[in-house]
């Protein structure tokens, strides 16, 4: 059905006491790690996330070694606005897809992906606020719609690739410079990211093994589910399929990989942090599984257009402009903070 729009987490899962005293703003001392300081500073180690997504800058690198001297902000309880969610500059009731849609850039996404694009979320989930704060902020901004199509299968072929619609949400990048003739790489340009996502691997807890470096891994088994990406376990430096240093299992759903954990048939399983986080809570595994600190990979978010859209240089270009002044500015923050907040909330109530 389309429809028209209008995160130590490897120590503790519970919630934690309040915070003493939270510091809107921070400056990392020696030996300061994401999860010490949302103990500190938010009272509860699992919500390291809402500082991780709360600081751009530090995006891409360790959760565990913080340069000395960065400047963190802090998303405090009772300083985090909540501003009113932004809204496309084209808005209608919802339609069906042979209906005519009237602007001037169409986007694509799915429901069903909380907290980052979800009909029932609040402002359908924070990656489609960010689009939209995003395109608000574009130099000469268009007129734009964006609509809903949950299945996922056809959103890069047919209806990007044949222009239907110019853009869409939220995507992985593969590794397209180790692996340019990767299908996503040869066919569509991709922005900024709108957010890196943390993929952690979940573990029994009662025997969680050290994954301090690469090598920690050989002879494990892993679990994702069939279909979704695995160039972060076979890039140009780990070679973990290729060379057979891994073993992956690849079920149907998270929820067997979940339970192929638990029954000893797998050693971990590797997915993003926040579905993760969310099988175990679904399916009662907080005391038989934990995350482990240390991230697999972290992944962009973005959004892409065919490069075969007349347009694409031009209108990804707006894009990044856009995001690249809303990520400068406090608006980032809020939406980011408040969604997490919000998903953190949910899972544990």
């Amino acid at each position: 059905m389309l429809r028209r729009l209008v995160l130590s987490t490897a120590a503790c899962l519970g919630f934690g006491s309040a915070a003493m005293a939270c510091q809107p703003s921070l400056v990392v001392a020696p030996g300061d790690t994401l999860f010490s300081i949302a103990e500190e500073q938010l009272g509860d180690l699992s919500r390291w996330s809402l500082i991780f997504y709360n600081n751009p800058d530090i995006q891409g690198g360790s959760l565990l070694d913080l340069p000395a001297g960065t400047v963190l902000s802090i998303p405090c309880p009772d300083v985090v606005a909540q501003p009113q969610a932004p809204t496309p500059t084209v808005q209608a009731d919802p339609k069906p897809l042979q209906q005519e849609v009237e602007a001037e850039i169409k986007l694509v996404t799915a429901s069903n992906y909380a907290p980052f694009t979800d009909l029932d979320w609040p402002g359908q989930g924070m990656l489609t606020e960010l689009v939209n704060a995003a395109f608000e902020t574009t130099p000469n901004p268009l007129t734009y719609s964006i609509e809903w199509e949950n299945d996922w299968s056809k959103h890069l072929f047919p209806m990007l690739d044949s222009k239907e619609f110019d853009m869409g949400f939220p995507w992985f990048k593969p590794d397209c410079a180790g692996n340019p003739s990767n299908e996503r790489c040869a066919n569509f340009h991709f922005s900024e990211p709108l957010v890196d996502l943390v993929i952690l691997l979940f573990a029994r807890a009662e025997d969680r093994f050290t994954f301090a470096q690469d090598t920690d891994l050989h002879g494990k088994t892993l679990c994702r589910p069939a279909g979704y990406f695995t160039h972060d376990l076979d890039r140009a430096d780990r070679r973990w399929l290729s060379d057979g240093l891994v073993t992956l299992a690849q079920p149907a759903t998270p929820d067997d990989c979940f339970k192929m954990l638990v029954a000893g048939d797998v050693d971990a399983v590797a997915l993003n942090e926040f579905l993760g986080v969310q099988k175990m809570f679904e399916m009662g595994l907080t005391d038989k599984v934990a995350p482990l600190s240390r991230p697999v990979s972290i992944e962009g978010l973005h959004v892409l257009i065919s490069k075969k859209h007349w347009r694409g240089t031009a209108h990804l270009y707006r894009f990044n402009a856009g995001l690249a002044k809303l990520k400068q500015s406090d608006r980032y923050n809020e939406i980011v903070s408040r969604h997490l907040a919000l998903f953190w909330d949910q899972i544990k109530s």
